[in-house]
């Protein structure tokens, strides 16, 4: 049972960096790999850990965000917010889809702590989403342990950067986008003075 908090702490720890670093499935299977353990036992506490570090992520990030955002684009986050937030189901869906594929998950939490969406009501649908794409990820372990020279090779490749890339593209549109003149005026406007 040790074990099992151990990769709960390390899942953790490891979706505690506030931008793009390692998944936290990479974890999972060097822990079921390298102690034997039971696969669904490493998903369920990998899951649990990666779910709460996201969720306090979220928590934190308006923060920081209202430090280092200049007023008006902090306010217009926040108004961007107030109209998701409307729309649960639509939140959920592009959540849960949005963790089903290989991208970062760090972008989107930034997101919506900055954008200041209730991310109770996107946990659930972020839990069954990375699970899903996380068993898929540690169930490929047993393979990952046969062919470690090509999965080292592969570490950096255009997937990988395509994630890492993706996940900042999102997180652009968050800031540079003048989301309440697009709401509220239906025109499309980009302000890329954001800091204080």
């Amino acid at each position: 049972m040790l074990l099992y908090l151990l990769v709960f702490a390390l899942a953790l720890l490891v979706d505690i960096i506030p931008f793009v670093g390692p998944p936290a499935w990479s974890v999972m299977v060097f822990c079921q790999i390298k102690f034997h353990l039971n696969v669904w036992m490493v998903l369920v506490a990998g899951v649990i850990g990666s779910t709460i570090r996201r969720y306090l992520l979220a928590l934190y990030i308006p923060l920081l965000s209202s430090k280092i955002l200049r007023r008006q684009k902090d306010e217009d986050l926040q108004f961007l917010g107030k109209r998701l937030g409307g729309t649960r189901w639509k939140v959920q869906l592009f959540v849960l889809l949005y963790t089903l594929i290989p991208v970062p998950t760090t972008p989107l939490f930034t997101a919506i702590g900055m954008a200041r969406i209730r991310s109770l009501r996107i946990i659930p649908a972020f839990f069954v989403g990375k699970f899903i794409s996380d068993a898929l990820m540690v169930h490929a372990g047993k393979f990952a342990a046969e062919n470690t020279d090509k999965i080292i090779h592969g570490l950096v490749s255009w997937k990988t950067i395509l994630g890492a890339v993706g996940g900042i593209v999102l997180l652009m549109v968050f800031l540079f986008i003048d989301w309440r003149t697009m709401l509220e005026k239906k025109k499309f406007r980009l302000s890329f003075r954001i800091l204080r």
